[in-house]
Order: structure tokens, then C-alpha cells, then sequence
């Protein structure tokens, strides 16, 4: 069954041999070059019991990228933590997704809240520095996808409610993986969503374009995906980008409530509900699986080598400007 499913995604083979191209830009380095063995080697998880989100950050090493909290048997947090500016990449990917496979796979489980360890930053984009043999040696997961829609479609889909809790930046992969939750609140001060990536020639990979239409309609979609801009948490709520924003001394408050209430629930009437629920919301793997090469061959072109070069020159991937307002600078490469 995996290998029908692996043979029926669209162009699986070819996004790794387009993908290969990019390491011009992306400085690869044939000594720090990564094997799917290598990934494995690294899903180790983490487990902090009773510690709060302050603390978190003063525990990360160099290897470990995202937190897992079992606040209880039914409710556990998962915490992002990759400073300056929570990147996200291939060394985050096994760590994610040994958490998502013990989400999928855990009998008590009932809630499951997505945060933040660094300020001003939920998650940002992919890893554009890392050598790209990083990602393209990652072995397609179990949906037959490749590994960053494969986990965001089995996220989607596991019998647990899953909620993104932003303050800051969720843009690019962040935007993702916050759209694969089945709830997004957002800080009304602090949160930014959106997806950059057209702006600096990328066509977005993990499923943007799949589920942005479902959620606030084709125009407002069109709007966040070709604009490239920035979308503040007050507008995000009202183009329905999430649920809702709260004043930010209020966000922890509601969604800590929220999820202690859901998780009193009957685990089976909440699953059950999810289930039918998905069957009338949830994109199919095929639009899903179907942008991801897309993505990978349009980093190779010369012009996004070209943009995203700029932007790395102006200090993409480090704390400033840049990252701060990625939206603006996006709109500002078409002047050079």
C-alpha cells in the first residue's frame, strides 16, 4: 500500500533532483551532508513534565528543536524552540515528526497545543542554508508524501484536536504547520501569518494553497499568497486565517481553558467528531503532495536564487529586520 501511494505522488523524484540545483545558493557543504539513516538516528524526543514555556528555552541544546510537555495523559504541549528565529528545516523535521508519530499513536491523548519558545517568532521558513541533500535524502513518510506534508497531513488526521497557539511570526512553514491544526489563536499584538514566498519567486510547498481557499475563500487566499505580505492577527481573524484574536495577556489564558475543557471530553466522540468533520474540510493527499515538488523546482530557478540570495545578503535567517518584516522585504526585491 505505502508503495502505491509513494508511486502515485506526483513527482516525488523529481523535486529531489530539482532540489539538488539549489545548494548553489544554499552553500551546501559536502561534509555536513545528511543521510535518511542520519535522520533517524536523531527522532529522539524530550519530555519535560511541569515545566513552563519560560523555562524551555534554557534547556535547549543544540540538537533538540522542539519540546514535547505531557501536562497530563490527555493533554500535551509541543513547543518550538530553534533561536534566533525558529527556523525550520531538515534537523527538525525527524524530531517533529517522531512527536506527530506519538500523537497518531497514543491511546489518552485528547489535545495537543503548538507553541513557542523564542519572542516574536511562532516559525518562520524553511532552512535556506542548510545543504539541500539535508531534506532530499529524507525518506517519504508513511502517507508516501515527502517528510513535511507527510507530517502535516497525519497531523491533520490524527484523533486528537490539535490547536496552534501564535504569538509572533507564523509565516512560510509556520503558516503550515498552524494551518494543519485544527485550531489557530492568535496574539492580536504579536502574531503574524503569511506566506512570503511568491515574493521572492518560491511557489509554497506544505499545502497553503490546498487549505487557505477552504478557510477564508478564493479571493482572500489569492490575496495572502500573491500579496506576500504580512497578515496581522487582528486581519488574519477577520479573513478567518484563525479562529480568533485575543488581546496577548489574554491568549494563554483562553487557550489553556479551551483545551482543559475539550480534553474532559470522551476521547471516542471527539475523534469520531473530528473524523466527519475532515471528511468535508480537509484537502485530498493529492493536492497536498502535488505543490511540494512545485516548490522544490521553483527554488531552482534562477530568479528565486537570485531573490533569495538578496534577502540572505540582507540578512535573512538572522535576528533584524529582515525576519522581523519579512513581508516588506519581499516587496522591496523587484526594485534591484
Amino acid at each position: 500500500m505505502k508503495k502505491e501511494s509513494q508511486e502515485s505522488t506526483p513527482g516525488t523524484n523529481m523535486a529531489r533532483r530539482t532540489f539538488l540545483r539549489y545548494a548553489g545558493v544554499s552553500v551546501a557543504s559536502a561534509g555536513l551532508l545528511a543521510t535518511a539513516a542520519d535522520a533517524k538516528n536523531h527522532t529522539n524526543i524530550t519530555t519535560f513534565k511541569g515545566i513552563d514555556n519560560s523555562a524551555i528555552g534554557d534547556l535547549a541544546n543544540g540538537n533538540q528543536l522542539v519540546f514535547l510537555t505531557k501536562e497530563s495523559p490527555v493533554l500535551w504541549r509541543v513547543t518550538l524552540n530553534n533561536p534566533p528565529v525558529n527556523i525550520f528545516g531538515p534537523k527538525t523535521i525527524p524530531q517533529l515528526n517522531a512527536i506527530i508519530t506519538a500523537i497518531e499513536s497514543d491511546k489518552q491523548l485528547k489535545v495537543v497545543v503548538f507553541d513557542s519558545a523564542i519572542e516574536g517568532f511562532f516559525m518562520t521558513h524553511y532552512d535556506f542554508l542548510s545543504p539541500a541533500e539535508e531534506t532530499t535524502s529524507l525518506p517519504t513518510g508513511p502517507t508516501g508524501l515527502l517528510a513535511l506534508p507527510d507530517m502535516l497531513v497525519r497531523l491533520s488526521r490524527a484523533p486528537v484536536v490539535s490547536i496552534a497557539k501564535i504569538r509572533g511570526r507564523a509565516t512560510g512553514v509556520g503558516s503550515e504547520l498552524a494551518l494543519a491544526c485544527d485550531m489557530r489563536f492568535a496574539s492580536r499584538e504579536k502574531a503574524i501569518l503569511g506566506h512570503f514566498e511568491v515574493g521572492a519567486g518560491i511557489v509554497p510547498g506544505g499545502g497553503p494553497m490546498a487549505r487557505l481557499p477552504r478557510l477564508m475563500g478564493r479571493g482572500r487566499a489569492m490575496e495572502v499568497l500573491m500579496g506576500a505580505d504580512d497578515i496581522p492577527g487582528d486581519l488574519a481573524e477577520r479573513y478567518g486565517y484563525v479562529n480568533r484574536s485575543f488581546p496577548d495577556a489574554d491568549l494563554d489564558g483562553f487557550v489553556d481553558s479551551l483545551a482543559k475543557r475539550i480534553a474532559s471530553f470522551d476521547k471516542q466522540a471527539l475523534s469520531d467528531t473530528k473524523r466527519f468533520v475532515d471528511v468535508a474540510s480537509l484537502p485530498s493527499d493529492y493536492e497536498i503532495g502535488a505543490e511540494m515538488p512545485v516548490c522544490f523546482t521553483s527554488i531552482a530557478r534562477p530568479e528565486a536564487q537570485r531573490r533569495i540570495k538578496l534577502l540572505l545578503d540582507r540578512g535573512l535567517h538572522k535576528a533584524g529586520d529582515v525576519e522581523t518584516r519579512l513581508g516588506y522585504h519581499v516587496g522591496q526585491l523587484g526594485n534591484d
